[in-house]
């Protein structure tokens, strides 16, 4: 959340795959991926800005599969800026910030702290609260230490091998 308090804009520049994504404008690798794993078996992100960026359904459909999108997917649905050719990223990326920095310092800090006190009005901290707590929660579970624990027998990849292959986790109440 420190990017959301900085009073600067925040340009994400994605070249590959990320987990999640948290910055004020995000501009991504047509090709990477981006989503959580961790929300399949051992996780709830904490930041819960997808609840924010996207819509509730399309929000659910990232969280309750885990799945990975691609960066042009991504813009489609809303959840970055833009997603163009690596190739043309480092142009696309340096053409906004020129964009961006004729305006007054203090007239993009004020309209970033406006758009954040509507994401706070929005309920935005409550929200965070409850993520970080079930978060814990998650890791916690019983499916959560078979994941832990799992990981450590035989290895972190072949236990998310296991957690994606859409097999029952071990002592879950599917």
């Amino acid at each position: 959340m420190s990017i959301r308090r900085c009073h600067k804009p925040v340009i994400a520049q994605v070249h590959g795959d990320a987990v999640a994504g948290g910055s004020d404008i995000i501009i991504m690798n047509e090709k990477a991926r981006i989503g959580y794993p961790p929300s399949r078996v051992w996780g709830c992100p904490t930041t819960a800005m997808w609840v924010y960026r996207l819509d509730a359904e399309k929000a659910k459909q990232m969280l309750f599969t885990g799945d990975l999108i691609s960066g042009k997917r991504a813009a489609e649905m809303g959840l970055v800026f833009q997603s163009v050719p690596l190739s043309e990223l480092d142009e696309a990326v340096n053409q906004l910030a020129n964009r961006i920095k004729g305006v007054p310092k203090n007239q993009l800090m004020m309209m970033k702290m406006m758009v954040n006190q509507a994401y706070e009005n929005m309920g935005l901290a409550g929200t965070q609260t409850i993520a970080t707590l079930f978060d814990g929660m998650a890791r916690h579970s019983p499916e959560g230490v078979w994941f832990k624990e799992r990981a450590e027998e035989v290895g972190f990849k072949q236990a998310v091998a296991e957690r994606d292959s859409g097999d029952p986790i071990p002592g879950s109440k599917k």
